[in-house]
C-alpha cells in the first residue's frame, strides 16, 4: 500500500480523484492510502437526509457518495482513505469496515483510549467517565444486541455516556474502496453541534483533546497509516 499525506485538502476534489483512482486503475494498480485534512465541511452520504442539518450556517454541505448519513471534517481531524481492491485481498464489504476500525482501535489504544463498538452504529465510541475502561459496552453476543436504530426509536438512548469520536462510510464499486474513515484528534467540535452525527440526534461527538489526551496530528496520521497498511497487507 502507497501512503501519501495529502496535508491540508479541499473535500470536493480530494473526492473526485479518488473517483478518478478507482474508475482508472486496473487489476495490477497497487492500493494506495491517502491521509489528510479538510477545511470545515458537512458532508451527506447516499443516505443522507436534510432534516440531519440543523443549522449548516457558514459551512458547506456537500453531497457524496459515500455510505451513512451526515457528518462533520475540519481542522484537526485525522481522514484517512484507503483504495482498496478488496478482491486481491479476499475480503467484502463488511471484512473492510472491520478492519478501518481495527487500525482506528489500534491507534487509540497506542494513547491509552479504548474504543468500543455499537451495534448498528458504525464508528468507534469512548466511555466519558473512564476512557481507557475494558468493560464492554453490552456483554450480550453481538447477534443478540439490538442496534442502535431500535433503542433509539424505542426511546432508549444507545450512546448514554458515550462520545463518537471515528467515524466512516465507504464506497464500493467494481469491487475497489474509496473514501474511509475519520478520526478526531484536536478539533473545533461545535459544528456538530449543527447536525444530528450520523443521522443521531443528540449523540456526542469528542476528539481525543476532549478527554485528556495531548497528540500531534502528524502523530496520530502516521500511526494510522502504518496499522492501515498493516491490515492491509497482501496475502
Amino acid at each position: 500500500m502507497q501512503i501519501r499525506v495529502l496535508g491540508r485538502v479541499d473535500y470536493l476534489p480530494t473526492v473526485e480523484a479518488m473517483r478518478r483512482f478507482t474508475e482508472l486503475r486496473g487489476p495490477d494498480s497497487p492500493d494506495e492510502l491517502w491521509l489528510c485534512e479538510h477545511p470545515p465541511v458537512f458532508t451527506q452520504g447516499v443516505a443522507g437526509r436534510a432534516q440531519h442539518v440543523l443549522d449548516a450556517g457558514d459551512i458547506p454541505v456537500v453531497a457524496t457518495d459515500r455510505g451513512g448519513q451526515v457528518t462533520y471534517h475540519g481542522p484537526g481531524q485525522v481522514v484517512a482513505y484507503p483504495l482498496v481492491d478488496l478482491r486481491r485481498h479476499g475480503i467484502y464489504v463488511k471484512e473492510h469496515v472491520f478492519r478501518l476500525e481495527q487500525a482506528a482501535v489500534r491507534v487509540l489504544a497506542a494513547w491509552g483510549v479504548t474504543a468500543h463498538r455499537v451495534s448498528g452504529a458504525p464508528g468507534l465510541y469512548v466511555r466519558l467517565d473512564d476512557p481507557s475502561g475494558h468493560a464492554r459496552l453490552d456483554p450480550r453476543p453481538p447477534a443478540e444486541q439490538p442496534t442502535a436504530a431500535r433503542l433509539q426509536a424505542g426511546g432508549v438512548d444507545p450512546f448514554r455516556g458515550l462520545g463518537k469520536i471515528a467515524a466512516l462510510g465507504v464506497k464500493v464499486t467494481r469491487h475497489c474502496a474509496y473514501h474511509g474513515l475519520a478520526l478526531n484528534v484536536a478539533m473545533d467540535l461545535s459544528p456538530f453541534g449543527r447536525i444530528d452525527p450520523c443521522g443521531y440526534r443528540g449523540l456526542r461527538t469528542i476528539d481525543l483533546s476532549t478527554i485528556g489526551v495531548r497528540a500531534a496530528w502528524s502523530d496520530v496520521a502516521d500511526r494510522l497509516g502504518r496499522e492501515l497498511a498493516a491490515l492491509f497487507q497482501p496475502r
